[in-house]
């Protein structure tokens, strides 16, 4: 048992890891696609030309016809009906495809008998061995006769027997195909789950580190000497973010208006370390635009957390400009701030805005579009959700 447990975790470890998408690229199907009627094609004219002593040209005539019927039913069953048929509930599905076969097998009479007409039209016949005279008596046929119940439920057999390999090497791909999409799903996200405890594990560092609650304390004492009106308001915000971080953070979602909340907050505690005339400005959304409207906590904190990291530290102009708003059910994020010239080069985030871009990326594929733009003298972030 545990040998093939090791077995089955190691093939569903290298299903994971081949990446279908690149390697099955419009080129490579038609190529899979050719080699394989190609491989048929060959099998099937030694098989006339031994089994049944026919000639070249007989074998080969023989050949196209039947290649090229095994084809067209091959590409409507899995292209035409297939599609229709999975595009309703379980009882439509059973019932389509109860349906589709006998459609399948009357398309496959039918075209082996017009292309029987066409070769006695045009000449063609095979004059020895077990075959002989095939041709003419397949073109004798009235359509009626060609495509009677009787002769359907006969040539059944030989259809089901002919299409049998080319159908079961197709599901078995598509089975495989779609295993490894379950398997990367499922990776993506444990992949978003480890990612989601290192973030809320890194931001419950930053908002407990010393410095924060040193310098947060350190102005609360200052307001509460001069006894000023602002303490109490203070004490709420890290009240308010410390609730945050313990209660919501942990969530898989919370709602838009709780997140906003918390970057106001976070914001106002900040401010309180620059002096009043600093440039930080912030137009964040509220009210009824907010409504019914979810996210993932601290979705946007590493953009804002590098603003003040690495921002109000040029030589010229010092500023932090956020604004936050919901325009046709989508989440608008547009953060400027301003940088030393003298650190050009640096990358600023580092691996914290490469993890948030990752998120981002695992919570909302094809769903969202950043622009991170690391200018002369300032770091620009513009972010759109659908929500």
């Amino acid at each position: 048992m545990p040998e093939k447990k090791i077995f089955a975790n190691n093939l569903a470890q290298q299903i994971a890891a081949f990446n279908f998408d690149q390697f099955y690229t419009r080129r490579n199907r038609i190529l899979l696609h050719l080699t394989m009627w190609f491989g048929f094609s060959f099998l099937l004219f030694q098989s006339y030309v031994l089994a049944y002593m026919l000639s070249y040209q007989n074998a080969l005539i023989l050949t196209i016809r039947m290649t090229t019927v095994n084809a067209i039913v091959f590409y409507l069953f899995f292209y035409l009906f297939l599609p229709k048929v999975f595009s309703g509930n379980g009882f439509r599905i059973i019932l389509l495809l109860l349906f589709t076969f006998p459609i399948c097998i009357f398309i496959w009479v039918a075209i082996t008998y017009f292309i029987s007409l066409l070769y006695h039209y045009l000449g063609f016949e095979i004059p020895n061995g077990e075959l002989k005279g095939a041709i003419k008596m397949a073109a004798d046929q009235t359509f009626a006769q060609a495509l009677s119940i009787k002769r359907l439920i006969s040539q059944a057999f030989i259809v089901i027997s002919i299409l049998s390999p080319f159908f079961f090497v197709k599901i078995l791909f598509e089975i495989s195909r779609l295993y490894n999409k379950t398997l990367n799903i499922q990776n993506q996200k444990a992949a978003l789950e480890i990612q989601n405890i290192n973030i809320e594990k890194q931001f419950l560092t930053a908002q407990l580190n010393p410095h924060f609650l040193f310098n947060t304390l350190n102005n609360l004492y200052g307001l509460s000497l001069k006894k000023d009106d602002l303490a109490p308001e203070v004490i709420l915000n890290l009240s308010d973010i410390m609730s945050y971080t313990l209660y919501e953070s942990g969530n898989e979602k919370v709602s838009l208006e709780k997140e906003l909340d918390f970057i106001k907050n976070y914001i106002e505690l900040e401010k309180m370390r620059y002096p009043a005339q600093t440039n930080i400005r912030y137009n964040i959304a509220s009210g009824s635009s907010l409504f019914g409207h979810f996210v993932p906590p601290l979705l946007t904190f590493t953009f804002i957390e590098n603003a003040f990291k690495y921002g109000l530290k040029s030589n010229h102009e010092h500023f932090i400009f956020l604004e936050i708003k919901v325009e046709n059910n989508q989440f608008v994020f547009l953060l400027e701030n301003d940088k030393d010239k003298e650190e050009i080069q640096k990358e600023f985030g580092g691996i914290g805005i490469a993890n948030a871009i990752k998120r981002l990326q695992l919570l909302y594929p094809e769903k969202h579009e950043i622009h991170i733009d690391n200018l002369e003298s300032k770091f620009r972030v513009a972010l759109k959700i659908d929500l």
